[in-house]
């Protein structure tokens, strides 16, 4: 199949590797001259803009941050093939695409680096990647399509909408990041603890390490749920300072703590057996909704897995 990828950053790229070593036709393009340089240098087919890359197509891959992506998608006037796209925010972009032959992606995959130097072939393998199926709107032709690619690419294909993606996205990725940055400041005029600080610390601001532009764009653009999400936690913030300022902390401690450790002691779920899915667009969502995946997809056969259901109750 021929695939263009926009955008050769660490996930463009790795989704440029990924789809080359799976024997598809990819051509890429990236804005910055020098990346293409090294993609080129690589052994890579790149273009020289984005109408000439997606030219002849059948599925375009947009890799480029959200600002950006109007930008891009002007480029795209005339394309008739397949879309989809990498962003971490999906209700915008799915506005951004209405009218287009569109399936909203988001590989859930990353490291702290960046930059075509830093994209792996296989970034994607194992990982989950959300293709958003929104009712009445989405070709389930074509969602089965990207399904059967990302699969074959070693990919969790998960079926959401855009706007249940959002909300997950911002309690598991999103706010973390602003808790991380927040942690991160713990370091700030205090030699002694950043002597101190060990595992504890070191885990719980990994991804302040990531560019704070990247973070600002993904916080920034899913702000809503965002904002809903934060209040919530800052909400079990407060649960936990009402308990330290019990008569016995300790005791009003224990519930919470122990609720919390049950829970991550729990994750991730062991996954049940593999079973038939139908290609049914409500089937597929309720697939999602369960946290399950689709592991394989050959024409309107799917097989999908379930996490092993009651594991993650307090």
């Amino acid at each position: 199949m021929r695939i263009a990828v926009i955008g050769l950053g660490l996930i463009g790229g790795s989704l440029l590797r990924a789809l080359a070593a799976a024997g598809h036709d990819v051509v890429g393009f990236d804005a910055d001259p020098e990346t293409r340089v090294l993609a080129r240098k690589a052994g890579f087919r790149i273009a020289g803009s984005v109408r000439e890359t997606v030219a002849g197509s059948q599925v375009t891959a947009l890799a480029v941050p959200l600002q950006i992506l109007p930008e891009v998608v002007a480029d795209l006037d005339g394309y008739s093939g397949l879309v989809t796209d990498v962003t971490s925010v999906k209700g915008p972009v799915r506005d951004l695409l209405k009218g287009r032959r569109f399936v909203g992606g988001h590989p859930m995959a990353g490291k702290e680096t960046s930059g075509f130097t830093a994209a792996e072939v296989g970034l994607f393998d194992g990982c989950a990647w959300v293709l958003c199926l929104e009712p009445h709107e989405t070709d389930l032709d074509d969602w089965l399509l990207l399904a059967a690619m990302f699969t074959g690419m070693g990919a969790r294909v998960v079926p959401v909408t855009a706007a249940e993606h959002d909300t997950a996205v911002a309690q598991i990725s999103h706010v973390p990041h602003l808790f991380a940055a927040a942690l991160a400041w713990q370091l700030a005029e205090n030699p002694l603890a950043g002597t101190l600080a060990a595992g504890s610390f070191r885990d719980g601001t990994r991804v302040a390490g990531t560019r704070a532009e990247l973070i600002a764009a993904m916080c920034g653009g899913n702000w809503s749920a965002v904002h809903r999400v934060l209040h919530s936690l800052i909400g079990d913030l407060e649960r936990f300072e009402d308990a330290l300022t019990a008569d016995e902390p300790m005791e009003a401690l224990l519930p919470v703590l122990r609720a919390s450790t049950r829970l991550r002691r729990s994750w991730p779920a062991p996954p049940g057996e593999p079973a038939a899915v139908t290609a049914d667009v409500q089937a597929l969502l309720a697939l999602g909704r369960e946290g399950g995946w689709v592991t394989s997809v050959n024409g309107t056969e799917l097989v999908g897995l379930r996490p092993e259901s009651g594991r993650f109750i307090p």
